[in-house]
C-alpha cells in the first residue's frame, strides 16, 4: 500500500507501489493490498489495450500481442509505411493469423487512412487533421484513434503498450498492473502509470540495469518542482512523468486534453494540474473535481528492454516534456528560468514553443464514428471473438470490390 498520497487540489497522487507477488495469496496484510484474481479478470474483460506501432519489427509486435491477456480487446493503430514493401499489410496479416490461432478480439487500422480522417472530420474533431483532412503523423493522434475505437467497444478502461518491447512477458505484467490499479481505485476518474524497475542497457558487452533514463529523471524533477512551488512544501511524489505504459478509465479519457508528439504523457499531469490543481479557480468539470482524480504509480517487476533511439530522439523528448511545464498556467517565473537553464543548447529560440493541444474526446459520437469506418475504410479490420466472425468485415468489403 502507498504510505503517502499527495493531495493537490482535486488530484490524489499516490506514492509508488511495488509488486510483491504477481498473483494473490488471499492473506490479510495491513501493509499490502491483496487483489483476488477474479477481480483482476473482471477488469481485464472491461479493458482495451491500444498498441501504437510505426515500422517496428513484426516479431516484436507479434510478441506484444501474444502477451496481452485474452480477456482484453486489442486495438492496433499503425503508422507504418504503405509503399513497397507494405509494412502495414504485413502487420495486418500477422494480426489475422494471431486471431485465427487465439480468437482474441483485435481491431486494426492505419493512421493515414483517408476514410479515418474523413470520420474525424464528420465527427467535428479537426485538430489532428492536416489541410487534406488526413491525420497528421504523431503518437498522440494514433492514441486518440485507439481510444475512440475502445469506446466503441463499450470498454471502461483503456491501456497502452509499446510495440517495441523485447520481453513479451513484461507486457503481460504491465496489463495486470493496470488492472490491479483500477481494482484499488475509488474514483471513476483514475489513471495507472508504470515505472520500470530497470531499463537495461548494454555497457562493455554486459547488461547494465539502469534505474533512470535522463529524460525521465529531468521531467519528474520539474513536475515535482511545479507542485512544490504551489504548495510550499518540497515533494518527490511523481516518478512517472514520461510513462508511455499507462492506462486510464474511459471517464477520465473523455475529459482530458492531449498534447502532440512526446509531450502527450507529461501533459497528462500538466493538463490535470491546470484544470484541477491547487489554486485553480475556473473548474470546467465540477463532477470530476468533486469526485476526485486518482493517479496510481506502480513499479513493475519486469524490466523494459527496447531499442535505443539516439541523442536526437532523447533531446526532442526532453524539449517536449519541459515545454509543457514552462507553459503551465501554474508555472511561475522562477520555475521558467530553471527550465531555460536546463534546456540550454537544446533550445534554439528564446523560449520553448507552446504545445499543440487537442481537446477532449468525450463529445464525439463514437458509434457514428465507427459506422463511417466500417465498410469504407480500406485499412480497418475488426477480428471478433468467435469462429468465423474474424473475417466478416473483410469478406463484405471484398464482395463489394
Amino acid at each position: 500500500m502507498p504510505r503517502h498520497t499527495e493531495i493537490f487540489g482535486s488530484l490524489k497522487i499516490h506514492e509508488v507501489q511495488r509488486i510483491l507477488k504477481v498473483d494473490s495469496g488471499g492473506f490479510a496484510n495491513p501493509r499490502a493490498k491483496d487483489i483476488p484474481f477474479d477481480e483482476i479478470k473482471d477488469v481485464l474483460r472491461r479493458t482495451a489495450i491500444i498498441v501504437p506501432v510505426k515500422d517496428e519489427r513484426t516479431h516484436l509486435l507479434e510478441g506484444v500481442l501474444r502477451a496481452i491477456p485474452f480477456d482484453c480487446s486489442i486495438i492496433v493503430v499503425s503508422n507504418s509505411k504503405r509503399e513497397t514493401p507494405d509494412v502495414y499489410r504485413m502487420e495486418k496479416d500477422m494480426v489475422a493469423k494471431h486471431h485465427d490461432l487465439t480468437q482474441q478480439e483485435v481491431l486494426v487500422i492505419h493512421q493515414k487512412d483517408p476514410d479515418l480522417g474523413s470520420a474525424f472530420y464528420e465527427a467535428g474533431y479537426n485538430t489532428l487533421l492536416d489541410r487534406n483532412t488526413v491525420i497528421r503523423d504523431g503518437k498522440a493522434e494514433g492514441m486518440i484513434t485507439g481510444m475512440l475505437l475502445a469506446k466503441s467497444l463499450g470498454k471502461d478502461f483503456i491501456g497502452f503498450a509499446d510495440a517495441d518491447n523485447y520481453i513479451p512477458g513484461s507486457v503481460r505484467e504491465y496489463v495486470l498492473d493496470y488492472a490491479a490499479g483500477f481494482c484499488m481505485s475509488k474514483s471513476p476518474y483514475s489513471m495507472v502509470r508504470l515505472h520500470w524497475r530497470y531499463k537495461p542497457k548494454v555497457v562493455e558487452e554486459r547488461l547494465y540495469f539502469q534505474k533512470w533514463g535522463r529524460v525521465s529523471e529531468i521531467t519528474n524533477k520539474y513536475l515535482n518542482f511545479l507542485i512544490s512551488t504551489r504548495t510550499g512544501f518540497e515533494t518527490n511524489i511523481l516518478i512517472t512523468g514520461n510513462a508511455g505504459e499507462h492506462a486510464l478509465t474511459t471517464e477520465l479519457a473523455d475529459i482530458l486534453s492531449y498534447a502532440r508528439d512526446y509531450a502527450i504523457e507529461p501533459y497528462h499531469f500538466i493538463g490535470l494540474f491546470d484544470e484541477f490543481g491547487l489554486g485553480v479557480e475556473d473548474i470546467t468539470n465540477v463532477d470530476a473535481a468533486n469526485t476526485g482524480i486518482e493517479i496510481f504509480q506502480i513499479e513493475t517487476l519486469n524490466p523494459h528492454i527496447h531499442e535505443e533511439r539516439g541523442d536526437e530522439h532523447v533531446n526532442k523528448m526532453l524539449l517536449n516534456a519541459l515545454q509543457t511545464v514552462y507553459h503551465s498556467k501554474l508555472c511561475n517565473d522562477y520555475v521558467r528560468s530553471k527550465v531555460l537553464e536546463e534546456l540550454g543548447d537544446i533550445l534554439k529560440d528564446d523560449m520553448p514553443s507552446k504545445n499543440i493541444v487537442m481537446p477532449p474526446i468525450g463529445n464525439i459520437d463514437v458509434q457514428k464514428f465507427v459506422g463511417l469506418l466500417e465498410g469504407n475504410a480500406e485499412t480497418f479490420a475488426r477480428f471478433e471473438q468467435g469462429l468465423g466472425a474474424a473475417v466478416a468485415i473483410e469478406n463484405e468489403r471484398e464482395k463489394r470490390e
